[in-house]
Parts: structure tokens; sequence; C-alpha cells
């Protein structure tokens, strides 16, 4: 029987009816081998399936973020004290291009897993409806979003520790099992890196420099006690300080004329607050040396007093030029076992003495018993929130006293700093506010500032609204 050839009409009926079989792929819309496969599964198989994909990509999104967002120096810490998760989460962050192909590798095949499922199951339940694949593809990107990536990655960056230790303890095996796929996929991504001349190894040095420690201390807030905390912001101020910010002015040294008369000598040395005594011949710039009054008295008195055997008591100064680092000035007295640096300038004249007592203090504070500075409520003010303080006071030792702020990077006294702001010597009863703190000058010569009253600034914002 002869076959009789299809007419133009039929031929286009045969090719519409192919054209409506053939479907358009993606990775929402399965394929029909991958279709049947998925079919075969039970409706709830299928939705138990979803849910645990996504908690799969959510652990993986939430181990990304917390093994970026750890502290390594906490970490070096927890290793450091036998951690083994510690120790893993370590070797993975060594190693973080393998560690982050393991996440996004895990992440990516999953979250393409995913919307195969949703789109099998619209289709299987309502057929091929545009609409419905529409809604299907907006709840697989709800889910994503929401379940497997935002809110997995908040709480791995809120609780990095808490979560990023635990997960080493199975990204570390994951990574063993897929070294060849990680291999491959590292082959193109460290190409490309290369290509575009990116330096990963030069961004893994994690050293803090002074000023980040500085920060964290400052941040430590209830983590640590604020004494400690003062303590350590003082240590990083060591560095930029110099002997002439915590020295004695030379106004203010206590010192022995070896050329006053015995009696005068005698009393000084049995009422002087000092234990060591700055003895000088007529000028204080002629130092002839250093004076132990507990051993001189002792060693006297059996013996009359004779300014020979008072020379004999002395000991060699021990000289130290301005400007000199303190915390070099500190290692000075641990290598030449001396209390006493008299400070002299590219003159030779003397401008104070520094002790380690001194430097000691701009850590810790004020600990040593020094020259009254006369009676008042604590920390100096009295109940009317003032204080009268002498200008020759240097401004390290009055801001750690009254725990004020002023500048220190200029003048080094108050009689500096007043006469820098005044750009004059005031006959007295002028008053002037400098970083928001007020001061009176009450008794000043043709020289200097010799006295001045402080207000509190809490205080003397109150007096000024009250007028």
């Amino acid at each position: 029987m002869r076959k009789i050839p299809a007419s133009p009409v039929q031929r286009s009926i045969r090719r519409s009816r192919k054209l409506s079989q053939t479907v358009c792929y993606s990775p929402f819309h399965p394929s029909p081998s991958l279709n049947g496969r998925v079919d075969n599964l039970p409706l709830w198989a299928q939705i138990c399936a979803i849910f645990l994909l996504l908690f799969l990509s959510g652990f993986f999104s939430i181990s990304e973020t917390s093994m970026m967002a750890l502290n390594r120096h906490r970490l070096k810490y927890l290793a450091s004290q036998g951690s083994l998760r510690a120790r893993t989460t370590q070797g993975l962050l060594a190693k973080t291009d393998q560690l982050l192909s393991v996440i996004l590798i895990g992440n990516n095949l999953i979250n393409t897993i995913i919307p195969v499922l949703v789109t099998s199951i619209a289709l299987r339940t309502f057929g091929h409806d545009n609409f419905v694949l529409s809604i299907a593809t907006g709840i697989v990107a709800f889910l994503i979003i929401v379940f497997a990536e935002i809110a997995p990655k908040i709480v791995g960056a809120t609780y990095p520790e808490k979560v990023a230790l635990p997960a080493s303890l199975i990204l570390a095996p994951l990574m063993r099992v897929l070294r060849p796929v990680v291999w491959f996929v590292n082959l193109f991504a460290n190409a490309l890196l290369a290509a575009l001349h990116i330096n990963t190894k030069g961004g893994r040095d994690q050293r803090m420099s002074p000023e980040e420690l500085r920060t964290v201390v400052l941040e430590s807030g209830s983590f640590m006690p604020t004494k400690h905390r003062s303590i350590l912001l003082n240590l990083f101020d060591l560095e930029n300080i110099t002997v002439d910010d915590v020295m004695i002015p030379r106004r203010r040294i206590e010192a022995l004329d070896f050329e006053a008369p015995f009696e005068q000598i005698m009393h000084q040395l049995e009422t002087c607050y000092h234990n060591k005594l700055v003895v000088y011949q007529g000028d204080i710039d002629r130092v002839l040396g250093i004076l132990h009054v507990r051993k001189t008295l002792s060693a006297l008195h059996n013996q009359e007093l004779e300014r020979e055997t008072l020379r004999e008591l002395l000991t060699e100064p021990y000289f130290v030029p301005a400007g000199t680092p303190v915390f070099q000035q500190l290692q000075y007295f641990q290598e030449s076992r001396h209390r006493i640096a008299i400070v002299v300038d590219e003159y030779g004249e003397l401008q104070g003495l520094v002790t380690p007592e001194d430097i000691i203090e701009e850590l810790i504070g004020e600990f040593t018993t020094t020259i009254p500075r006369g009676t008042g409520s604590r920390g100096g003010w009295d109940e009317h929130g003032e204080c009268i303080v002498a200008g020759s006071m240097p401004l390290r030792e009055l801001n750690r006293w009254l725990h004020l702020k002023l500048p220190t990077d200029g003048p080094k006294t108050l009689n500096g700093l007043i006469l820098e702001t005044l750009e004059d010597i005031p006959d007295g009863d002028v008053s002037v506010e400098i970083a928001g703190v007020h001061f009176e000058v009450m008794r000043s010569d043709d020289q200097a500032i010799r006295t001045v009253k402080i207000f509190r600034p809490a205080t003397a914002a109150t007096n000024r609204l009250q007028r």
C-alpha cells in the first residue's frame, strides 16, 4: 500500500505538538530524567528533604560567617589551653582558601537542589502552570534567603565562638573528603587572582599595632577592672612621654646647701620629707652629690658633724639629658641601680630630678609619700568643689590628682599653661578657662604665677548658671 505524503497543514500540526512537549529547563524546572527520579519519591519524603537541605545550607552559611568573625587572639588562647576544637579551628583558618571553597561548594550545590525539589512538588501537584511555577520560584527564594542565608549568618556573626568551634569538627573531615574537588576549583580561582596580581598570603598577618591594642583595652568595658585598664593605658603612653613630663621641677626640689651653717643643715636633715637629698654648693646647678639622710643621721649620731665627713657620705650624682624617653630611663634605672637621676639641659643647667617612683606613678597612680598638698576632701577638692594649688605643679601630676584632662603636649606646669593662654603674666585676680576647667589666679609676681584656685568642671558650670 503506497504511503500518502502529509500535507503542509498536517506537518504544521505535528511540529506544534512537538513544541508543546518541549520544556525550557532551568534550576527551577527539572529535566525529564531528574524529574522522573524525583517523582518516584513520596511527597512527604520530598518535603522532608527540602527542610533537611535548608538546614544543611544554613549550616554552611553560619559556619562561614562565624569562622570569619572569630577572634583570632581569643582562639590562640583557647588552643594554648588545650582545647581540641580550638586547635581544629586554627588548622582550618590556616587554610582559608580551602575552607571557603568547601563551604561555598556545599552551600551552592544544596541551594541548586532545593529549587528542583520545590518545582517538582509544584508540577506534581498543580501541573504545568506558569503562575504556579512563579509562586514556587518566589517561595524557594524566600526560604533560601531567610532560613539558609540571613538568619544563620546573623547568628554566626553574633556568636562566632559558640558556632565556629563545634562546626570545625564537621568541616575538618569534610575538607579532607572534598580535597580533590577543592583543588580543582582553587586551580581556577588562584589563576584568576594571580592574573589580577592579588596577593592572598599578605593579608593573613593578624598582628595588632599599639593603637589597636589601646582600642581593645578601651572597649574592654566590664571585662577588665577599671584600675587594670588604667594601668595598661598608661603603659602605652610611656612610649610618648619624656623625663621632662614626670620629673620634679627645679623649683620643687628639696636640696641641701653644702655651704649652709651646721645648725641649718642638721635641722633640714631632721625635718626633710625625703630620704635622699641633692647636695649643692652655693648654686643648685653645682651639684656635689646625693646624700642618704637616714644613713647620715646614723653615722653622725655619735660624732661631731664636719663638712668633710658630710662630703664623704655623698654618692656620685647621676645625670640624664632632658628629653630622654621615660621607658628608656626606666631601663637605665634598672641597669645602673640608681634611685635618683638629675635632669639637665644642653647647657648643663639643672632642670629637675626623676626617680623610679615618679615613673611608676605614671602607671599606677600616686603611692609614695610626698610633700603634703594641704587639707582637702577626696581627690583634692573641698566641699565647694574648689582646690588651691601651686602654679609650679606639673600638669600630668595635676591631671592624675584631680582627675582632669588638661593638655600636656605643650607646657609642663600649670604656670606655663596659663601663661601660654594669657600670653602675659597677670597681676592677680584673673580668671581663665582651659579645656573646660575654670582657673583663678590668686597670687603672682613678676616672674611667674604662684597660686591658682581650680574649680571642679561640674561645679564651675553650676556657678555660672546661678550667676
